[in-house]
C-alpha cells in the first residue's frame, strides 16, 4: 500500500516544481544560506501540493485512465490503491504543505493557495474548455515562480514570469499533440478536451508559442534592466542552449512521438538532459563566478 501511494503522489513530476528555485538563481541569492534553506523547503512543499492535485487529478479521471495504454498502471487505475485512502492522502498532503506555506510567510501561503485552489477549478471544469485547460497548466508554473520569489522575499522579476508562462505553454500543447497523436480513435475517451483539438491546431500554437519563449529569453538575456539587476552582461552565453533545447524537444514530439510527459522526456533523452544541466551550470558561472 505504502509504495501505491508513494506512485500515486507522481515523484517523478516533482521536477517540475524546481520552477521554486527560479528567483532563488537569477536573484542572485543562492549564496545566501538561510535563502537557499527556505527555498528548497518551498520546493518540498509545493512537490507535496503538486502531490495532492495529481491525486485528486486521478481520482477524478481513474476511469478514463483505464482506456489509456500508459495512464492504466496508475494506481487508482489499476486498483491498487483504493478511492477511501487515496481522499485522505491527498488531503493529508494539502494540509501539511499548506501548514508549511504558512510558517514561511503569508504572501507564499496565499500564492500556495491559489496554486491548489486553481488546479481544483482546472481538474473539476477547466480541463474540459479548449485553450483555457493548457493557460491553467501554464499559470500554475507562474505561481510556482512568484511562490519562489515570495518564500526568499525577494521582487518576482516580470521577465522570468513571461518566460515561465510561454515555456509552461510550450510544453503543455506539446503534450496535448502527444496524446491527440499517440491514442489516435481513443484520445477523445481519454481526454474529452482532445476533440476540440486538431494536430494542426496545435501545430500552429506550438510555433507561435515556439518562436515566442525564444525571442522573448533573447530580449531578456540582453536587457540593460537585467544586465544592472544581476550584474552581468554575459547572459546571453545561455541562449544557444534554450534554442537547441526547443529545437530538440520539438523534435521529439513530431519525429519521435514523444512529449506526453515532459519530465519522462527530460529524464529520459540523454541530449536534451545534458543540454539542460549546461545550461544550468553557464547561468551559475555567468552569475556568480564570472
Amino acid at each position: 500500500m505504502l509504495l501505491s501511494l508513494f506512485k500515486l503522489a507522481r515523484p517523478t513530476q516533482w521536477l517540475k516544481n524546481g520552477v521554486v528555485l527560479a528567483a532563488l538563481i537569477f536573484a542572485g541569492e543562492a549564496t545566501n544560506i538561510h535563502h537557499v534553506e527556505i527555498a528548497l523547503i518551498a520546493t518540498v512543499l509545493f512537490c507535496l501540493m503538486s502531490s495532492a492535485v495529481y491525486t485528486l487529478n486521478d481520482l477524478i479521471d481513474r476511469k478514463r485512465d483505464i482506456q489509456h495504454p500508459l495512464k492504466r498502471e496508475r494506481p487508482l487505475a489499476s486498483g491498487s490503491v483504493s478511492v477511501g485512502p487515496a481522499v485522505v492522502f491527498m488531503i493529508l498532503l494539502g494540509g501539511v504543505a499548506l501548514a508549511g506555506a504558512w510558517n514561511i510567510n503569508p504572501y507564499f501561503f496565499i500564492s500556495s493557495a491559489i496554486y491548489i485552489a486553481l488546479n481544483v477549478v482546472y481538474s473539476l471544469w477547466w480541463k474540459n474548455v479548449v485553450i483555457l485547460d493548457v493557460m491553467s497548466i501554464a499559470v500554475g508554473f507562474v505561481l510556482r515562480a512568484y511562490a519562489g520569489a515570495f518564500a526568499i522575499g525577494v521582487p518576482a522579476s516580470k521577465w522570468l514570469l513571461i518566460n515561465a508562462l510561454l515555456l509552461a505553454l510550450f510544453l503543455a500543447l506539446g503534450k496535448r499533440r502527444n496524446e491527440l497523436v499517440f491514442l489516435e480513435e481513443d484520445a477523445v475517451a481519454h481526454r474529452k478536451i482532445l476533440s476540440r483539438y486538431s494536430p494542426y491546431l496545435l501545430d500552429q500554437l506550438i510555433g507561435i508559442v515556439t518562436a515566442s519563449v525564444v525571442v522573448v529569453y533573447m530580449l531578456y538575456s540582453f536587457s540593460a534592466e537585467v544586465s544592472t539587476k544581476l550584474g552581468t552582461e554575459n547572459l546571453f552565453l545561455t541562449i544557444p542552449f534554450v534554442v537547441y533545447g526547443i529545437f530538440r524537444y520539438l523534435y521529439l514530439i513530431h519525429k519521435e512521438e514523444r512529449g506526453g510527459s515532459p519530465t519522462r522526456v527530460l529524464i529520459g533523452d540523454r541530449p536534451l538532459l545534458i543540454d539542460v544541466i549546461l545550461w544550468l551550470v553557464t547561468v551559475i558561472i555567468v552569475l556568480y563566478i564570472a
